[in-house]
């Protein structure tokens, strides 16, 4: 059976730039100006499993972002991976959302889109790793979610058995479909895209919906989270080289954590 696949994908500071971002004090907001910004690491992998998916049933894959202008760049490197179509939910509104209102404005986008069966996403980003957009999603959607996955298999027409990772094992979760699923990096390797594909995305489409994509009166999601404080923690470390035969600086370590209480 066709399936319509929605991915959710995000924006981040490139991982390799984090020593040069710094926070606004005044907002608690990252700095993002002069850092290269590449698609969250995860999603990557969210897109390689709904690109497997529809290789195996046909159907349909969609990427979906919330984030400025430039947010279309990830949507355009979506299509270049084979995502059929792209949509980015832009508006001054949304500027600032925690992961509840962004969670509100992904969802009023995907019904946007129309029809489908599944939302996959990556299980966290790397710039906020809440790892709450998929439950809060889903609860928005009104469908089933399963987080830290694994492994997906479709069963039959309407479920998916999903292996989840928890600590000490795996859990296997049975979901009946449409459910929104958030992936962990050991799914798969994701495919990179090649000239064909870079070429093909050019004839495919990028919708664009602002904040009257909720109702006629165009109502606003608030964000229900505060940063009250921003501080730098800072990490001061003395050093005590320790030398003599083996036996003995052993024997000094062990007397010095001791007085440390590290044990």
């Amino acid at each position: 059976m066709p399936l319509n696949v929605v991915v959710c994908i995000k924006q981040v500071p490139d991982p390799e730039q984090f020593n040069r971002i710094t926070l606004d004090p005044a907002t608690g907001a990252i700095r993002r100006a002069g850092i290269p910004s590449i698609t969250n690491p995860l999603d990557r992998h969210a897109m390689e499993e709904a690109l497997l998916i529809r290789q195996r049933c046909g159907g349909t894959v969609s990427a979906i972002t919330m984030g400025p202008p430039q947010s279309r760049k990830i949507l355009e490197d979506a299509l270049a991976m084979g995502c059929d179509r792209g949509a980015i939910l832009c508006d001054p509104a949304f500027a600032g959302a925690d992961s509840l209102a962004t969670a509100y404005v992904l969802s009023a986008g995907i019904r946007a889109l129309g029809a489908f069966d599944l939302v996959l996403c990556g299980n966290e980003s790397v710039d906020g790793a809440t790892g709450q957009v998929t439950p809060q999603l889903a609860e928005f959607l009104d469908i089933p979610h399963v987080t830290h996955a694994r492994k997906i298999t479709l069963v039959g027409e309407k479920a998916a058995l999903v292996e989840r990772v928890v600590e000490g094992g795996h859990l296997r979760v049975e979901v009946t479909l449409p459910a929104a699923i958030s992936v962990l990096k050991g799914i798969n390797r994701y495919r990179l895209p090649t000239a064909m594909g870079i070429m093909a995305a050019a004839d495919r489409e990028i919708v664009e919906y602002d904040c009257f994509v909720f109702e006629a009166d165009g109502a606003r999601p608030e964000s229900p989270t505060r940063v009250s404080e921003v501080f730098e923690s800072s990490l001061k470390r003395k050093v005590k080289m320790l030398s003599g035969k083996p036996e003995a600086v052993a024997r000094e370590l062990l007397k010095r954590l001791r007085e440390m209480e590290v044990f």
